[in-house]
């Protein structure tokens, strides 16, 4: 059944409005009709089922039932540090984050980061990120929206961390996420560049209390590594497998 975000609280057993994305998504995209069922959700965890009720030129009404409580979210609260990869590979790793169970992404920017954008742009690309992230939720049926934070530096971030296991790929590292144990309810996982962070910043996270973990034996590509790590904890220590 159709999944609609909607952002505003959805009242149950009441006649609302939907607003345009909503409008667009289903008369427009999907030509869907009077008497047809949707599934709305507002983040909050829960689904309310809907009928479509009213369909107006520009607007379209439903009727919704009862709301049901619907935790699909991981145990794992996972903040993922992406340093921002070029054209459609960082929304490609921030969707498929969002389906792996990530809680928050923060786009970061590092030596070797291949993206030069200025301010107003980098916000821009947030905004069309966190719609990224709530057509992820739709489709794989989290009712939880992950949260893109704004863009910072590598640095920046490493130092603004609150307690939790802190962890960062490393070729060289002389254990992987099997041998890990999960002490914290908080997660950080720092995903490098395309060319690989610099031996500075290698060290940097040191200071910050970084773990060096090994994937495997291949030097994977910053999206495939993201997704990689993700699936790995998700297995190890989460909810799949």
């Amino acid at each position: 059944m159709t999944r609609i975000f909607q952002p505003f609280t959805i009242t149950q057993n009441s006649i609302i409005t939907l607003d345009d994305n909503a409008f667009n998504h289903l008369i427009r995209v999907l030509r869907m009709k009077v008497g047809e069922n949707i599934i709305l959700f507002d983040g909050s965890n829960q689904i309310t089922p809907a009928v479509i009720l009213e369909i107006n030129k520009k607007t379209v009404t439903v009727k919704t039932a009862l709301t049901i409580t619907d935790d699909r979210e991981s145990p794992l609260n996972i903040h993922l540090g992406q340093v921002i990869s070029r054209g459609e590979k960082m929304e490609f790793t921030i969707q498929k984050s969002v389906e792996l169970g990530v809680t928050s992404i923060t786009p970061l920017l590092s030596e070797r980061c291949g993206v030069k954008l200025d301010a107003e742009r980098l916000d821009k690309k947030v905004q069309q990120w966190q719609k990224i992230v709530i057509s992820a939720c739709e489709q794989c049926g989290r009712n939880v929206i992950p949260v893109i934070h704004p863009v910072m530096k590598l640095e920046s971030w490493c130092a603004s961390l609150t307690e939790g296991l802190k962890l960062n790929l490393h070729p060289k590292a002389e254990y992987g996420i099997k041998q890990l144990t999960n002490t914290h309810k908080q997660i950080y996982l720092l995903i490098g560049p395309e060319g690989g962070l610099s031996d500075n910043e290698i060290s940097m996270t040191h200071n910050y209390h970084f773990s060096d973990i090994l994937l495997g034996p291949r030097v994977l590509r910053t999206e495939t590594a993201a997704l990689t790590a993700l699936t790995a904890l998700q297995v190890h220590l989460g909810d799949l497998g």
